[in-house]
């Protein structure tokens, strides 16, 4: 790269830099302090204008105090949306607009909602100006139903009575961090809908606004009643208008499990895909046009249209962040090659983060973001030879060149080659962030991706105009789905790592790119012990005699990890969130799993009530469980789950690793009496190491 490529790089990542380095502080500063130091960036960018002496080095800090006092800025500005804390829990009155498609769930509904007017107790009242609310079906026991939650739609204007409360969420390492997602979406409170005989709900206007909304619900309303499988009815809506929440919660495990989740969403490949197929078919018509041709040349017209028309999907597909990256990108190679700028593929990526981060600084905290620009960063960095597809990704998606056979050969091997590439490169970032690779994941994308590209996608836009198309859209879901599950059954399908530490996450992510760069094989023989302390990372245990107790945050209720040398144990297993959602799979696995856990050796389960016992059911079938402890009464279902049970009595002990254990409680008397609630026959551990 020349010295002027090398002189836009630092700047660009100048830019993302000290957008990201904002993003660490754990405390906002004033508005003001950012003021100064948005001058101070200014000052700086003016004076290297004028300099000569060290002007990338002044532009470069210039930039970086820019981005980190703007994105300081709009954080400030988000966090001010804050609701007092004197209206938490109050009955309140809104009146607003429902955005988004409302998620349907087992006992309610649940949708984004824009306030126009709030009051409480007849007098007006300041709120967020968007919020997330549930409509339930009475499972907490104090929702009373009064109004149909069924007639919910996107785009309506409701006046409803709602209880709110800040954003929070559980706190758990390489958990889920719920608070961060609804920052990124600018949601500042969260509630549920109250509507009773007294104080009912009232819809004001069906039809309010949000016109594209109303249409993707339209599609999906009309595909779970064309559909009559919902699991196949789910996937095709998630394809059609991006409502990945319509996605069966067993579809998503199984195609994590197989790696083929980023096809069932709204993603870069169906964005990209979706734009050269416009761009191609727009820019062939265009040459029909000696006159088009003459104002604008065929290619750049089609190019621009590809980028127009994956606009217009990315927005009906919900306008999702995945799928907005890769319209920015789009636009930002699109824009290059109509300016006849040659830039070096690493630039054009640069630039294309730039621009992301410039809209949404938030991005770079989410894992999807490395993915995507990684996933195109590997595929070019690979590639054997510089050629155009390397500046313009509408231009890499184009059939490989050739007639008949040697066209159908060269475009097989470019799709192995590309999934080898994706596969193994994308393998270190993927254990880094979620501690997990599918190790079928291969072959699944390998009859997945042109499946779900090529046919099932096309079916599900299509059958907005000839609804019989999701019927077959459907039937290959299904096909799908049959070969994802024979995959994620064979033995050791999925490959669970620990949390490495941050020299051996630098170290895998350096040996993916060597393995991956057009370099002679000796060369890339060097990646595999580079990637090995990611893959088996060595796990820090307690030594012998000692123990290490972690609490995990579940909300109501608990749950206590007690890990000696060789051994772990978990006391109690959280609560049951809602008739989809658990502590087990919430919080609890991927917990266990990050801190290298393969297995239980005992779960012991205190009472029966839910919130402590909620989240067992989904964690015994996720880990092996040796053995479950409890005071449960012998008809439980948990009892019958599968470990071999032991009722807990005073007196039991035993030692693992020098370390000792003893039950306190319950006594064999308190079985035996009637008047003992369940929290009366809780069983308590004690639990002693040698220090």
């Amino acid at each position: 790269m020349e010295s002027w490529g090398l002189r836009a790089a630092a700047v660009a990542l100048a830019c993302i830099g000290g957008a990201a380095l904002q993003l660490q502080q754990h405390q906002l500063w004033t508005p003001a302090h950012y003021g100064i130091l948005l001058a101070a960036g200014l000052a700086l960018l003016l004076l290297g204008r004028a300099g000569r002496h060290a002007r990338l080095l002044l532009l470069a800090l210039a930039l970086a105090c820019i981005a980190y006092s703007v994105t300081g800025l709009r954080a400030g500005a988000r966090m001010g949306q804050t609701l007092a804390p004197n209206l938490e829990g109050q009955d309140l009155v809104v009146t607003g607009v429902v955005t988004g498609l409302p998620r349907q769930m087992p006992d309610g509904v649940r949708f984004g909602f824009e306030i126009e007017r709030a009051t409480h107790a007849g007098k007006p009242i300041e709120l967020p100006e968007r919020i997330s609310l549930g409509w339930y079906r009475g499972w907490d026991g104090d929702a009373l139903i009064a109004a149909p939650f069924e007639a919910l739609r996107a785009g309506q204007r409701w006046r409803l009575p709602v209880r709110l409360k800040a954003p929070h969420g559980l706190r758990n390492p390489h958990g889920f961090d719920f608070e961060l997602w609804l920052f990124e979406q600018n949601i500042r409170a969260t509630g549920d809908v109250r509507a009773t005989d007294a104080a009912p709900a009232r819809l004001l206007d069906a039809s309010a606004s949000d016109p594209v909304s109303r249409w993707r619900q339209k599609v999906r309303d009309a595909i779970a009643l064309s559909v009559a499988d919902p699991r196949a009815a789910g996937v095709l809506a998630a394809l059609a208008v991006g409502d990945q929440g319509a996605i069966d919660r067993s579809d998503w495990e199984l195609f994590r499990a197989t790696g083929v989740a980023h096809l069932v969403s709204i993603s870069g490949l169906h964005v990209t895909m979706f734009a050269w197929l416009a761009g191609s078919a727009i820019g062939a018509l265009w040459r029909r046009s000696a006159r088009a041709a003459l104002w604008l040349p065929a290619v750049t017209a089609g190019r621009w249209a590809g980028v127009a028309c994956a606009t217009a999907y990315a927005v009906l597909a919900g306008w999702g962040v995945p799928a907005q990256r890769t319209v920015w990108m789009l636009a930002v190679a699109a824009l290059l090659s109509s300016l006849g700028v040659r830039w070096p593929w690493p630039l054009v990526l640069l630039a294309a983060a730039v621009v992301v981060t410039a809209i949404d600084p938030w991005a770079l905290l989410q894992p999807g973001f490395w993915l995507s620009f990684a996933a195109v960063g590997l595929l070019m960095a690979s590639a054997p030879s510089q050629d155009r597809a390397d500046d313009d990704p509408l231009l890499a998606a184009s059939p490989a060149p050739g007639k008949g056979w040697q066209r159908l050969r060269s475009t097989l091997r470019s799709g192995v080659r590309t999934q080898v590439v994706a596969t193994l490169g994308l393998a270190p970032l993927t254990l880094l962030f979620f501690q997990q690779v599918s190790l079928v994941g291969f072959v699944a994308n390998l009859v997945a991706i042109p499946l779900v590209t090529l046919l099932i996608t096309p079916l599900a836009l299509l059958g907005a105009l000839l609804p019989l198309l999701w019927q077959w859209g459907a039937l290959c879901v299904g096909v799908l789905s049959w070969g994802l599950a024979l995959l994620a059954s064979w033995p050791a399908a999925v490959w669970h790592a620990g949390v490495a530490p941050v020299w051996a996450q630098a170290a895998g992510l350096l040996g993916a790119l060597v393995l991956l760069l057009p370099v002679p094989w000796r060369v890339r023989a060097l990646a595999l012990p580079l990637i090995a302390p990611l893959l088996m990372p060595a796990i820090a245990r307690p030594e012998s005699g000692r123990m290490h107790v972690s609490v995990a945050d579940v909300g109501q209720g608990s749950a206590v990890i007690v890990r000696t040398r060789t051994h772990l144990l978990l006391h109690d297993a959280g609560p049951q969130y809602a008739r989809d959602s658990e502590a087990g799979t919430r919080v609890l696995l991927p917990l266990l799993r990050a801190q290298g856990e393969r297995s239980i050796d005992m779960l012991m389960l205190s009472h029966r009530d839910a919130d402590h016992v909620g989240g067992a059911a989904a964690l015994m079938s996720a880990l092996p469980v040796a053995a479950l402890w409890s005071s449960l009464e012998a008809g439980h279902p948990l009892r019958n789950a599968g470990p071999p049970h032991t009722r807990c009595l005073a007196g039991q002990h035993w030692e693992w690793d020098g370390v000792q254990f003893s039950v306190l409680h319950p006594r064999e008397e308190d079985y035996a009496s009637a008047n003992l609630k369940p929290n009366g026959l809780s069983c308590v551990l004690r639990v002693v190491d040698a220090a």
